[in-house]
């Protein structure tokens, strides 16, 4: 080789080192993730718990990486539209949300388990899914399809009626309602009522101009949106309800294979560490929706065992064949979920 080919190469390889060098300098700078949730904004210490808890995980998360990791959070689907949140997540798009389980149920039917009527009817119960095989089951299939859930929240569900109370399955013949799920609704249209879908941040429009007389959703999104000012009687899902809702924080698994190891360790423990707020959190507002509601003039009602039988056997010969039927391993998961009481 001549000596000038050996100082042209020479003097390309330190330009390439030299050129690598801001990549270097570049993997150290923070990295900037997004968060993105359909619910109302506020801060850290008030407003809806569910973009309270998305804050809380976005400052513990800077806190513990030494602002090597920054989360911005974008509330109120300002970023993306609510039911585009979870496919973004699947292919990397976005890296995080706190996303409503079930309305994925369209893509990947077995997530409508995440809002199986009467399946789960109590916080003692849902608690217990994350470490039983139906959690690390569903936990495997969402990983399976590029999503990694981070933080297990639980919320309990009421009705919020324009006119009668609406308490056990007889009540609803002809009533127009939006159930949430495909399996809620399953339940409802097997009652006699007629099913409306939408996200629970279009209740609001769909009440006031009468598309819906009544809408079924968590007791912190009945507060959120504002129900009560179209509500005359309130079914509350405070103690017990046949409507559970599983709305996880869930990071693409991309993004999160893209972390350094001791990042990726930081997510998952801030992510678990914020499940007792979660919890509490919720149970809280199932307490204050019936305040709210009250304050209004609304008649409150609550549900009681046997309603909760009379949801469980109906849905038992509707929404959990129609579920089961669909796939293996949807059958697989109902039975592990109904193992987990």
């Amino acid at each position: 080789m001549s000596m000038t080919r050996r100082m042209v190469l020479g003097g390309a390889a330190a330009g390439a080192g030299l050129l690598a060098r801001p990549a270097i300098l570049k993997a150290q700078a923070p990295k900037t993730l997004k968060l993105s949730h359909q619910f109302p904004g506020g801060t850290l210490e008030q407003g809806d718990f569910r973009d309270r808890i998305c804050r809380k995980f976005a400052a513990e998360v800077e806190k513990r990486t030494n602002g090597a990791l920054k989360v911005d959070v974008y509330q109120n689907s300002s970023l993306m539209k609510t039911l585009a949140q979870f496919s973004a997540v699947r292919k990397g798009a976005l890296d995080l949300t706190l996303y409503p389980l079930a309305y994925a149920g369209g893509e990947i039917h077995e997530t409508n388990i995440g809002l199986m009527p009467a399946l789960v009817t109590n916080y003692d119960q849902a608690a217990k899914w994350k470490s039983a095989p139906i959690g690390q089951e569903l936990a495997k299939i969402l990983d399976d399809k590029g999503v990694v859930i981070l933080t297990w929240v639980w919320q309990s569900g009421g009705i919020a009626s324009r006119g009668q109370p609406l308490l056990g399955p007889e009540d609803m013949k002809g009533v127009k309602i939006r159930g949430g799920s495909r399996e809620m609704d399953a339940v409802f249209l097997a009652a006699g009522a007629q099913v409306s879908t939408m996200p629970s941040n279009e209740v609001y429009i769909g009440m006031q101009t009468g598309a819906l007389d009544a809408a079924v959703t968590s007791s912190t999104s009945l507060i959120s949106f504002r129900l009560e000012e179209l509500t005359k009687n309130l079914t509350s899902g405070r103690g017990r309800s046949y409507w559970f809702m599983l709305e996880p924080i869930l990071m693409a698994k991309s993004t999160f294979q893209a972390l350094t190891p001791e990042q990726q360790k930081v997510v998952r423990e801030v992510g678990a560490d914020l499940e007792p707020f979660g919890t509490e959190a919720a149970k809280q507002d199932d307490a204050e929706v019936e305040k709210v509601y009250k304050a209004k003039g609304a008649q409150v009602h609550e549900l009681t065992e046997e309603h909760i039988e009379k949801w469980r056997a109906l849905a038992r010969d509707t929404a959990w064949k129609d579920f089961a039927a669909k796939t293996k391993k949807a059958a697989e998961l109902l039975k592990l979920a109904e193992a987990t009481a």
